[in-house]
C-alpha cells in the first residue's frame, strides 16, 4: 500500500515539538483502505472511523495527532486516488470533509473546533448516527 505510505509521510510530522503517536498510523491506514476499496464496505468504514475518533477523543487527543488527521483528509497528499472523488454517500463524505477542516483546532483552540462541529466527540457522534443498513 505505497499510496498510504506516501500520504502518511506527508502528515507524520511533529507539531510544536510533539510527535504524532505511533498508534495513529494504523488507524489512518485502515480508513485509507476502506475509502479506496472497490466496492466500498460502508459498515467497515464506519467501524474504522469510529475507532479513529474514539482514539482522538481519548488517549490520542494531542495537538500533533489532530493536525495529522486534519491534513490527511484536507490535503489528500500522496493518496492513490483522491478520497473526495470516491463514490461515498453524502453523510460519509461530510464526516471526512469535516475531519479536514477544523479538527486541528481541537487541542489549542477547542472553541473554534466546536463551533465548526469538528471536535472528535462531535464527529464521533455523527459517525455513530450513520445508518449503513439503509445504504446497502
Amino acid at each position: 500500500m505505497a499510496g498510504f505510505d506516501t500520504a502518511w509521510a506527508a502528515v507524520n510530522h511533529a507539531k510544536g515539538g510533539e510527535p504524532v503517536s505511533s498508534e495513529l498510523g494504523p488507524l489512518l491506514r485502515q480508513i485509507y483502505r476502506d475509502v479506496l476499496a472497490v466496492p466500498i464496505d460502508l459498515p467497515t468504514l464506519k467501524d474504522s472511523l469510529t475507532e479513529l475518533l474514539e482514539y482522538l477523543s481519548g488517549a490520542g487527543r494531542t495537538n500533533a495527532n489532530c493536525w495529522a488527521v486534519d491534513l490527511f483528509f484536507c490535503l489528500s497528499e500522496g493518496w492513490e486516488r483522491d478520497w473526495t472523488e470516491q463514490n461515498l454517500p453524502d453523510d460519509f463524505h461530510d464526516v471526512l470533509s469535516l475531519m479536514g477542516q477544523a479538527l486541528h483546532d481541537t487541542v489549542r483552540t477547542p472553541k473554534v473546533a466546536e463551533n465548526f462541529d469538528c471536535l472528535p466527540e462531535q464527529l464521533l457522534e455523527r459517525v455513530r448516527r450513520l445508518n449503513v443498513s439503509a445504504l446497502r
